[in-house]
């Protein structure tokens, strides 16, 4: 994967990340605004990766950390560069910095639908615990 650049996002990527997720990602969230992202590349500048190829956007995950635990959310890659590298490049980096930031475990966020999804997550190494559940309470 020598032709794939892998940054962080900055706040003029906004616009271009969020018309990527709507090509490119399984299902919505209710943080898929500018206001979100926003708010999430300036509380955490280095959460939001992306991977480029020949200047265009191939692929974005977001490597959360809070001190407490690590999480990816929003693993995208255009449908165009999929089984070519990308996702695990995004994944490693990630997991990089997961570790340098003091992480211990990764929780991966994955559309129970998206069987594509699974299978990437399983090829690096995540299991399903299916004895937890999400519970979530929008705010606004």
């Amino acid at each position: 994967m020598s032709d794939l650049h892998i940054r962080c996002a900055n706040l003029t990527d906004i616009d271009a990340v969020l018309r990527f997720w709507r090509q490119a990602a399984e299902g919505t969230s209710i943080s898929d605004d500018h206001q979100g992202v926003a708010g999430l590349i300036s509380r955490d500048p280095e959460a939001l990766l992306i991977a480029e190829r020949d200047g265009l956007l191939a692929g974005t995950v977001i490597a959360g950390f809070d001190g407490w635990r690590c999480s990816f959310y929003r693993l995208a890659v255009h449908p165009d560069c999929r089984r070519r590298g990308v996702a695990t490049a995004l994944m490693e980096t990630a997991e990089q910095r997961f570790s340098a930031l003091g992480g211990r475990r990764v929780d991966a966020m994955v559309l129970e639908a998206n069987e594509q999804a699974h299978h990437t997550w399983a090829a690096a190494g995540y299991h399903r615990e299916d004895h937890w559940r999400r519970w979530v309470k929008p705010l606004s």
